[in-house]
Formats: C-alpha cells, structure tokens, sequence
C-alpha cells in the first residue's frame, strides 16, 4: 500500500489547525463572556489614573537621570554574567580544566570592565556638590 505524499504532508498540519481552532473559540469565549458577565458602570472615577492606591501627583513622563540606566545596563550585563557562570557550573565535569580557564577569563573582562565603569564614576550616585564638600 502506497502513501499519497500529498495526504502525509496534509495529516502533519492537522493538529496545528486543531490548536489555532481551540486558540480562536478560547479567546472569542474570554471576550463573550467579559462584554455578558461584566459590569457597565461609567463613574466619574472610571477615567481617573490610580495606580497601587495611589492617586496621580504629576505628569506621568518624568525624566530620569542617565544614571538610572548605567545601574541598569550594569545590572543586566552581571546578571547574564551570573547565567552563564551557572550554565558553567552544571557542566564543570564535563568541561574540565580548558572550562575552567575559560570561566577564569570570562569573570576576569568582566572584573576588569567593572573596574573601569567604578574608576569612571558609573556607580558614584552623589550629586558634584557632595563631590566638592569630600575633596
């Protein structure tokens, strides 16, 4: 008996056509049954900003100082490098000595990048006054 290759290559995509099918009824019942079984109520407070209990002091487009994104930026490059000295970890055995040197090299650029960003002043948060005032 002979296989239409037509038909095989059809039968592999019945299964995403059931998940698309299943995805679409999911979200049409989600948004059936909010617009039946929600409330509509239209309060003056409905259209007021409150966030975490708090109601709104200011703008809500506030300028940060370039500061805020140097930690940031310092941040995710340490916490990838804590993923993949983890990584590293797990596969120690397996790596061996060559590993080792390897991970000894990775934690040593990044020692010295973070160095280099401390002697810059990316880290320092006082304001030029407070610089003055410590000389």
């Amino acid at each position: 008996m002979s296989v239409n290759p037509e038909t095989a290559e059809a039968a592999a995509y019945w299964p995403i056509l059931v998940y698309l099918v299943c995805v679409i009824a999911t979200i049409i019942g989600m948004l059936g049954m909010s617009f039946f079984l929600g409330q509509r109520h239209h309060d003056r407070q409905m259209g007021e900003v409150y966030e975490s209990g708090v109601p709104p002091t200011g703008p809500a487009r506030v300028r940060f100082s370039v500061k805020f994104y140097m930690i940031a930026v310092l941040f995710v490059i340490f916490d990838l490098e804590v993923a993949f000295l983890i990584a590293w970890a797990v596969a120690l055995r397996e790596v061996g000595w060559s590993g080792y040197i390897g991970a000894m090299v990775f934690i040593g650029i990044l020692t010295v990048a973070l160095i280099y960003e401390w002697r810059q002043g990316a880290l320092e948060w006082g304001s030029p006054w407070q610089e003055t005032r410590r000389r």
